[in-house]
């Protein structure tokens, strides 16, 4: 019997998973990334997009957005984002729901207005994602702890997948990858600003401590094999 799928409640957090249909790849290059940032900010207000193009600077392969629009102070957020990573044929976030509806319409935007450029971009069609967007709602302080350091740990994959099961063969490299991957929050929360237009940081450093306390809690988790606690806090119910 499946779970129930949970409806999105305002003041509660979430987190969101989502991959190419088939397993595709959905992030082909940097630019991809890049729009795929740019997405998170835009489409994360409650009026509509009448041209993102507006907003865009496809040329821009900066890591940082230098200009996201001129009425910022203006926008309506749907949700707080608190944290996030891009994989090349996944992603997670980790939402805090703001207005009622307001997970469901931002991941409505955000696939289909993604979804759309990407198709354009590669002269495809068809669905890009693997249905529905997949939902787990964080409700106990172990959840709120952990969920970050899985979601920022996922990088990893791409250089050994042994972080998961205990048997990581390269501790200092890991570090290091970890600490260049540019398109996670995990930097953010390390002390060096990325995105930060895009982030809602203040809620998870009341939880994860000040970059040094951060940085030291996640290098002990990484060395201390107990990894396999966070894989099923981080993908109950989804």
């Amino acid at each position: 019997m499946s779970a129930i799928r949970p409806k999105p409640a305002t003041g509660e957090i979430y987190h969101l998973y989502n991959r190419g249909v088939e397993k595709r790849g959905v992030f082909m290059d940097d630019a991809d990334r890049s729009r795929f940032m740019h997405n998170l900010w835009i489409f994360n207000d409650q009026s509509p997009v009448l041209n993102s193009k507006y907003y865009f600077a496809p040329n821009n392969m900066e890591v940082r957005l230098p200009y996201l629009g001129p009425n910022k102070a203006e926008r309506d957020p749907l949700v707080e984002i608190l944290a996030y990573v891009l994989m090349p044929n996944h992603f997670h976030l980790m939402v805090k729901q703001i207005t009622e509806n307001g997970v469901t319409e931002f991941m409505r935007k955000l696939s289909t207005g993604y979804t759309n450029a990407f198709n354009i971009k590669y002269k495809r069609v068809g669905p890009l994602f693997q249905g529905k967007y997949k939902i787990a709602h964080i409700k106990t302080n172990r959840h709120l702890l952990y969920l970050p350091y899985y979601i920022h740990l996922n990088p990893l994959d791409l250089m050994d997948h042994g972080w998961r099961d205990g048997s990581l063969k390269d501790l200092k490299k890991a570090k290091s990858f970890l600490s260049s991957y540019d398109w996670s929050s995990h930097r953010d929360y390390a002390g060096e600003s990325k995105f930060p237009d895009i982030l809602e940081t203040a809620f998870l450093r009341n939880i994860l401590g000040t970059p040094r306390e951060y940085q030291k809690n996640i290098w002990e988790w990484l060395e201390s094999r107990q990894l396999l606690e966070l894989e099923p806090i981080a993908l109950e119910s989804l």
